[in-house]
């Protein structure tokens, strides 16, 4: 997943980087857990992320699907001998790269140019762009997610969907997204890519799946987890429903509000079926939000939003990729290494038995000094709408990372330090979880030079928080903010339940009761009413988990 992978690229370059700060070189992650390596035909060795990307032909900008690495050339296809007549080409100009990827591609000419003592051959080269400039171009004009990515992609990633391209408008709902799946051969071609990374693998923790489930693509989701489902049955897969801001804002009719309403419910009842924990991620106004307290964030820009929840994601997989110690070995840069498995078995198990979990973030992460130990875990805010505040559930169960965090004098903490601020913050507060699970890396965050100008100005350039703003522009971004201590906490709680309950409610008013107004557009999804009923069982038992006794396991 590319959006883990962000950071993972940057941590490799500035381990590699004689100049960069020490606590990067000790990260002690072990990086083959996202990353392969390979060898081009030309014998040249890459290093390239284990992910497979669907999306819209045309998503992907001035980059092409194929990737940059293996220059494999698509071969036409001459096997059609249907049609005697005159054949015209129409192709349209390759988009320009922007001004990031421009000077990627000029450092890269120049690292190869070196490797060749050729390093007379650039004297007549434009003159360098400035990072600023790209910062501001950015910043300015982010049409797709490869504008901002340096990561380099092997030929298996970056998959298109044929026929359905980047700017259809109406493409909102779980049944086109079935529909357009099932009505091409995209199944068969997504699992070839994904069984290329599997097969490859000795070990595999478990599948990571980021969907948009706002519009069609849950129900392509939909129908490639029932094979991953089918085919590797005894792998966890976790998934992320993420959502921008703007895809919450309501401005439409009754009727598509009926279809929203119904798809919300229907998307996830069928998603929850196949994966093992869900993490829902979005909020319809996250620049409105106590999570971006030190932040600036313009809910338009998906640049902005992106950036925010890729981090906290980032953050959360971090002990997924912590190099595991010996029984009596204590690491001095890492600790609570824990795997999917784990992390499935700890919140979604015997102990609490609830898959939809909350994502609570702190971006920054607080200081841990004395002072600040009773605001910690306040600091740590919700990335999903719907549910309960300071609700008091003695049964939660949560899994919480702390890394890069600072203490007093903005003097990075040791591990210890972290985990007795923890405890002390516990012990101060009012109830605390029945069992909480704790990692912690010294390694903060890094941030990239494409990161977007989200930093207030009360953050500083290792993301201390400030006493005083600094003057000057309200929003920073990489040039001025190096890196930044995170904080996040995946939670297993009944402030879950209003979100599960509205979903529940939806779907049995739009579309169980009798005379529901959206029967007939579930029909059009291809969901008869048994399998409907079958989904509000599904909604029903994951409220039931949190609220015993409270609903029946009838739909009427």
């Amino acid at each position: 997943m590319w959006i883990l992978c962000y950071f993972q690229d940057e941590l490799l370059g500035l381990a590699e980087s004689p100049e960069s700060d020490q606590v990067f070189k000790n990260h002690s992650l072990d990086m083959d857990v996202l990353y392969r390596t390979g060898e081009t035909q030309q014998g040249l060795l890459t290093y390239t992320p284990r992910m497979v990307s669907v999306n819209f032909q045309g998503s992907l900008g001035s980059v092409s699907s194929r990737g940059s690495l293996y220059n494999q050339i698509q071969a036409k296809n001459m096997d059609v001998m249907t049609w005697k007549g005159r054949v015209t080409t129409h192709a349209s100009e390759p988009l320009r790269r922007n001004l990031f990827l421009q000077s990627l591609s000029e450092e890269e000419q120049e690292i190869v140019g070196k490797a060749n003592d050729l390093d007379n051959v650039n004297n007549n080269s434009p003159a360098e762009i400035q990072d600023k400039y790209i910062v501001e171009c950015l910043e300015s004009d982010v049409q797709y997610w490869t504008d901002f990515s340096k990561v380099h992609y092997h030929p298996q990633s970056l998959y298109e969907l044929s026929g359905l391209w980047a700017d259809i408008q109406e493409f909102d709902n779980y049944g086109l997204g079935k529909e357009a799946f099932c009505g091409h051969q995209h199944g068969e071609e997504i699992d070839d890519r994904l069984r290329f990374f599997v097969e490859e693998c000795d070990h595999i923790q478990g599948i990571q799946c980021v969907v948009d489930d706002a519009g069609g693509f849950s129900g392509v989701s939909a129908m490639f987890l029932e094979s991953i489902a089918d085919e590797y049955p005894n792998v966890p897969v976790i998934l992320y429903n993420a959502r921008n801001p703007s895809l919450h804002m309501d401005s439409e009719g009754r009727k598509q509000a009926i279809s929203h309403y119904l798809h919300d419910a229907v998307s996830f009842s069928r998603l929850s079926e196949l994966c093992k924990l869900i993490i829902p991620v979005g909020l319809p106004s996250l620049s409105g939000s106590r999570a971006s307290q030190f932040l600036c964030i313009k809910d338009e820009k998906p640049y902005h939003s992106s950036a925010v929840y890729a981090s906290a994601m980032h953050s959360f997989t971090l002990p997924f990729r912590m190099k595991q110690s010996g029984p009596s070995a204590e690491s001095l840069f890492t600790s609570g290494a824990l795997d999917m498995y784990g992390t499935v078995q700890m919140l979604a198990g015997q102990m609490r038995q609830n898959m939809v979990t909350i994502l609570d973030v702190a971006m920054p992460a607080p200081s841990l000094s004395d002072r600040a130990q009773q605001s910690f875990l306040g600091n740590l805010q919700p990335l999903i709408p719907d549910i309960s505040e300071d609700v008091e559930d003695f049964h939660a169960v949560e899994t919480m990372n702390i890394h890069g965090a600072v203490t007093s004098g903005n003097q990075r903490a040791s591990i210890n330090e972290v985990k007795d601020a923890v405890e002390s913050a516990y012990d101060n507060s009012v109830t605390r979880p029945k069992f909480s699970h704790l990692s912690a890396s010294t390694c903060p965050l890094p941030i990239p030079l494409p990161f977007p100008l989200i930093f207030g100005n009360m953050v500083g350039q290792h993301g201390e928080l400030l006493e005083t703003p600094i003057s000057g522009s309200s929003s920073r971004g990489s040039l001025e903010v190096h890196s930044i201590p995170m904080a996040t906490r995946l939670r297993s709680s009944t402030a879950v339940l209003p979100l599960l309950e509205r979903k529940l409610g939806n779907l049995r008013r739009f579309g169980i009761e009798r005379g529901a107004l959206g029967a007939p557009l579930l029909q059009s999804w291809g969901f008869g009413k048994d399998e409907v009923e079958d989904m509000g069982e599904v909604l029903s038992k994951m409220v039931t988990t949190l609220k015993p006794y409270q609903y029946s396991s009838d739909s009427d």
